[in-house]
């Protein structure tokens, strides 16, 4: 095992950044050349689905209980501005899998699209370079990934066959996440390294009503963030939410568990995150924190120096540069992600890289909730001290609306069935509760503003403020230039996202794909809401 190193360097040019971050990752490996026959480290990248930032122990959450997450936090880094590229499953991995922002990657960046081969995720470069690689779980997706053009899957090999026996609640995932990474080991050719993406489909929904209460999770260690009701029945579906993190946590202590047990833990990074925020009103499929700050943990003993928190800013498009680094691979000049690997190099915590201040994250259309298949398309830009968001459509409804049928059969699509969607949407708790729903529900304008630091839940818009009329021009003004310099086609007056096909095949949701015949749309019609995939 390598001894941990630290470097010093002036801040380079982007491409320099790029060639640094190879450079480093290189000589790392060179150095260990002798220490065995294939120097490279395995990958192991653990991604949960609709988990927000502090559904974590290590960020304080006091009702969720998640010991292998914050086992790899404690003995690497853990940043505390992570951030996905969009809060909607689909284009954030899309994002994460291409080192591209949603803007970059055509029809990869909606719900139920399709990857083309012009932007190829990482992990073939990894497979191309001898990587055994494999997954379980939810993979990228839900879509066709073959529709685009790719030649072949994005993360290799499924590993899904094997299921928990006995059975599991039907709220969680049948499949034995750490029984398949089994499979996937006991295939590996010998003397390679591999690769492996675990795709945990919790805390996505839906839940098992009452599952944290019975749990022994209290209701009084709930904190219910001001733009929700404080009612039980909000408290308890908070509840259930976070005895799935804890599920999702248990499985990856498993898998921890299977390469320590191995002797391939310390050879092994492991990367633990989530694709987008929690699956409740103004979070998941919105640009404020909730719905797009990740949890996110990095662990490589030897090369990454451990009990670090950063505050750093960290971008799911830098993953995809920062492991292609570590396993020695040049990084494409046309990345938007930066390597982190310098960042996690350093035995500094708190602020450490100057130029890692900032992040950028989009949404054009998650479920097909508006007639004709019209997107909501905002760009947002965060600081350590503001958020500024630019709704491009403000006459639209940010949730699709009361009025349209949407994929999941719904009004109100884009927000996820639920407890608390149900008790929001009602008449009589939209006369008791105005204000909450207003803020989840509401159209919003062309700007919005806040002060992060004064203003941790961005619930009072500054946008129409003049004391903040230089701030909020500043911002927009640094936003349009990166999405210009960047091509993102809403600077140039063009929406091509609107025109992409919404290729769900199961549900009602399916009346809405036109790659499908008419027979198969009309059939569609007369089915129930799919199961949220």
């Amino acid at each position: 095992m390598i001894a941990p190193t630290s470097f010093c360097w002036a801040r380079p040019a982007p491409g320099a950044a790029r060639r640094l971050g190879f450079c480093l990752a290189s000589f790392a490996l060179c150095s260990a050349g002798l220490a065995a026959a294939d120097p490279r480290p395995n990958i192991l990248l653990v991604v949960s689905d609709d988990q927000s930032w502090d559904g974590t122990g290590a960020a304080g959450n006091p009702t969720v209980r998640t010991p292998a997450f914050d086992r790899v936090a404690r003995e690497g880094v853990r940043f505390t501005h992570a951030f996905t590229s969009s809060p909607s499953c689909t284009p954030a991995r899309s994002a994460l899998l291409t080192g591209r922002h949603i803007w970059q990657i055509g029809e990869g960046g909606v719900l139920y699209g399709t990857l083309p081969p012009t932007y190829p995720p990482f992990t073939h470069a990894l497979q191309d370079a001898g990587y055994h690689a494999g997954w379980t779980g939810k993979g990228w997706g839900p879509g066709e990934w073959e529709a685009g053009g790719l030649p072949r899957h994005p993360l290799g090999r499924e590993y899904n066959a094997r299921l928990h026996r006995p059975a599991v609640s039907p709220a969680l995932d049948a499949r034995d996440y750490a029984a398949n990474f089994d499979d996937f080991l006991r295939e590996r050719p010998a003397g390679r390294p591999f690769f492996f993406w675990l795709g945990a489909t919790e805390p996505h929904r839906v839940y098992e009503a009452g599952a944290g209460g019975r749990a022994g999770k209290r209701r009084a260690d709930v904190v219910v963030p001001p733009y929700w009701p404080d009612t039980d029945l909000v408290r308890d579906d908070l509840l259930d939410y976070a005895q799935e993190i804890d599920w999702f946590d248990a499985q990856l202590a498993k898998v921890l568990a299977r390469l320590e047990a191995a002797g391939e833990l310390d050879r092994t990074v492991v990367v633990v995150t989530s694709d987008n925020g929690m699956p409740f009103p103004r979070a998941k499929v919105s640009l404020y924190d909730p719905g797009v700050r990740m949890p996110l943990a990095i662990r490589w003993p030897g090369r990454i120096p451990g009990g670090r928190v950063v505050d750093d800013f960290a971008a799911h498009i830098d993953l995809a540069p920062t492991l292609l680094a570590a396993a020695g691979l040049p990084i494409p000049d046309s990345y938007a992600g930066r390597s982190l690997l310098p960042l996690l190099a350093s035995e500094r915590s708190g602020r450490v890289e100057p130029g890692r201040d900032r992040a950028h994250f989009a949404l054009e259309r998650h479920t097909w909730c508006r007639p004709d298949g019209a997107t909501y398309p905002i760009r947002g830009l965060r600081t350590h001290d503001f958020l500024y968001l630019r709704n491009f459509e403000p006459d639209r409804w940010p949730t699709g609306g009361p009025e349209f049928v949407s994929s999941n059969k719904t009004f109100h699509g884009d927000v996820d069935g639920a407890p608390i969607k149900d008790f929001m949407e009602s008449p009589e708790n939209q006369r008791r509760f105005p204000r909450e729903f207003a803020l989840c529900y509401g159209k919003r304008p062309l700007e919005e503003l806040y002060d992060v630091r004064s203003d941790p839940h961005q619930i009072n818009n500054l946008a129409a403020d003049p004391a903040y009329a230089a701030v909020k021009a500043r911002l927009w003004d640094e936003l349009r230039g990166y999405l210009r310099r960047t091509g993102d086609p809403r600077l140039e007056g063009r929406d091509p996202w609107q025109g992409y096909a919404y290729r769900q095949t199961v549900g009602f949701g399916a009346t809405y794909n036109r790659t499908l015949s008419a027979a198969e749309r009309d059939a569609a019609a007369g089915r129930g809401a799919h199961k949220p995939q």
